[in-house]
């Protein structure tokens, strides 16, 4: 079966223009804060934002000039938080708008402006944003080389998610010292939950392990900064509690969770709902809120477990995450379900990763994408069908195997209580008989035989102590059961004979009555 790419799938959907991030943007939602770009009007359809075009460089808007290059801007990387818009275009300047902090008074949020104050004359390479703040890794010179890269953080700092060591929030970007220029840090990757931040760094010195270290701080109320507490915090500090020695590629936040992966296809998660992975095990009772303070290993189900083969890239929504793996082949996500928003064909909750149902088989998409791949259509269908079935198949028998797992380690523990009961010490591999392990046969009376035969004094008087005690018990149980039923039988007995005596004295007396009250008529009686 040919494989379709995430990549292709997007080619399909989106025009080129689109996908290759070239001259123009569109967005789509709600405009209640300017977040769209578009004059404050809301819009259900994608709408061209005109400030992209034909805007010139950076250096047109420092020294005031009113004449605008004609060479259009292209956008490279887009980011939306709770309430505003970023974008970085091919020359590194950083636009937003939407509800987030503004240099000065004259500066619209309606309509996308630039960030001037502290990074102009640098390359802004990659950005992320929260509800109201905002993360940046700016070159230090104009141009990005290598580990370079500094760390600016502005906007909204109630809850010290802007890592600044202190809660006063900033208008303009601010340099993060924990890695500045002089930090033994270099900072790959950014990300921002509502109010708290996430960033991978690595060792600046060269050495001899590829590792990497995940940074959080902000708002730590739902254990989203994995340092197992429930603290914020305002400086960042790394989440200790994750592996060391490996080499994290992707990291991403919800809401109130934080998830990452390593190269090697490990997914970590924590915080909101054990993460989000949700929580089965949780109580919810007492001080036990279902959230999950420390990193938690998310494991893949299924023929690809327990690792995620080939990790691309890992994504946060509010309450729910999505892992781009297989090469960009294969779509996981697990979290809430709600509005179908995991893709699995359910509407409900998933506790552990699912297969995401992509590429879907829609008409237009067999019209399109598959015909764009030159894949035989009926083939692909036929195929994802098989797929699916044996998947299906696969989900019934690890369901089965769950369950035998169950009985086998029941049976264990009963096999076990009785090999110590006549033993007297725990059953362990070698008790297993040699025939048994070997053939898969059992002959009871000839191991019972070698056994003995086999056995030194002390376990024989062992042997000896459990039978005696054991025949004494059933004795007195066969003892008492006699005893039980011999008093049962002498009471039944009494209670028959009891019943006889009141059946026959009854009886006299009811002829005794009738011969006194025979000669009384009728007549005597009314009177």
């Amino acid at each position: 079966m040919a494989r379709i790419s995430l990549r292709t799938f997007m080619s399909v959907l989106f025009p080129p223009c689109l996908l290759h991030l070239v001259t123009r943007m569109f967005i789509l939602d709600s405009d209640m804060d300017g977040q769209l770009g578009v004059n404050g009007n809301n819009s259900l359809l994608p709408r061209l934002l005109e400030g992209f075009l034909e805007l010139g460089s950076p250096a047109s808007f420092m020294d005031g000039s009113e004449t605008k290059s004609k060479t259009p801007l292209k956008v490279s990387l887009v980011k939306a938080g709770g309430m505003m818009s970023l974008a970085i275009d091919n020359l590194g300047a950083l636009w937003i708008w939407g509800n987030c902090p503004h240099q000065n008074s004259s500066s619209g949020k309606e309509v996308p402006s630039q960030i001037l104050c502290g990074i102009s004359m640098a390359t802004v390479v990659k950005v992320a944003c929260g509800n109201e703040h905002i993360v940046a890794l700016v070159s230090a010179g104009e141009t990005h080389k290598g580990d370079d890269l500094i760390c600016y953080t502005w906007g909204n700092n109630n809850h010290g998610q802007l890592g600044l060591g202190d809660k006063e929030s900033r208008v303009n970007p601010a340099v993060v010292k924990s890695f500045n220029l002089e930090s033994p840090w270099a900072v790959d990757e950014v990300a921002c939950g509502a109010f708290h931040t996430a960033l991978l760094a690595h060792k600046k010195r060269p050495s001899e392990t590829l590792a990497s270290v995940c940074w959080t701080f902000g708002l730590g109320v739902n254990g989203q900064l994995g340092h197992g507490t429930t603290r914020s915090a305002s400086f960042p500090e790394p989440v200790e509690e994750l592996p060391h020695n490996v080499f994290l590629t992707s990291i991403d936040c919800g809401l109130f969770h934080t998830c990452v992966v390593s190269s090697a296809g490990d997914v970590w998660s924590w915080g909101m709902e054990k993460g989000l992975g949700l929580c089965p095990d949780a109580s919810f009772t007492g001080t036990d809120a279902g959230d999950a303070i420390s990193p938690l290993l998310i494991k893949c189900n299924g023929q690809y477990g327990p690792k995620f083969p080939e990790p691309v890239q890992i994504a946060c929504g509010a309450a729910h995450t999505v892992l781009v793996a297989d090469r960009g082949f294969k779509l996981w996500s697990w979290g809430r379900g709600w509005s179908g928003v995991l893709g699995n064909g359910k509407l409900v909750d998933s506790f552990t990763p699912s297969i995401v149902l992509w590429p879907p088989l829609t008409e237009d998409f067999k019209e399109e994408g598959l015909d764009t791949v030159g894949v035989d259509k009926t083939n692909v269908k036929k195929d994802h069908e098989e797929i699916i079935e044996a998947e299906k198949r696969l989900s019934v028998t690890m369901e089965e195997m769950t369950l035998l797992r169950s009985k086998l380690s029941v049976m264990g523990q009963y096999a076990s209580i009785l090999h110590s009961s006549i033993f007297g010490k725990p059953f362990e591999e070698q008790d297993i008989p040699i025939s048994l392990r070997n053939f898969g046969t059992f002959d009871i009376t000839k191991e019972w035989e070698d056994m003995l035969e086999a056995s030194d004094r002390g376990k024989l008087v062992r042997l000896e102590m459990f039978y005696r005690n054991m025949l004494a018990g059933v004795k007195d149980k066969l003892m008492k059961k006699r005893i039980k039923e011999i008093v049962n039988e002498c009471l039944s007995s009494s209670t028959k004979g009891k019943s006889k005596l009141e059946e026959r004295a009854f009886s006299d007396t009811g002829a005794q009555c009738r011969q006194n009250w025979a000669p009384v008529s009728a007549n005597a009686l009314v009177e």
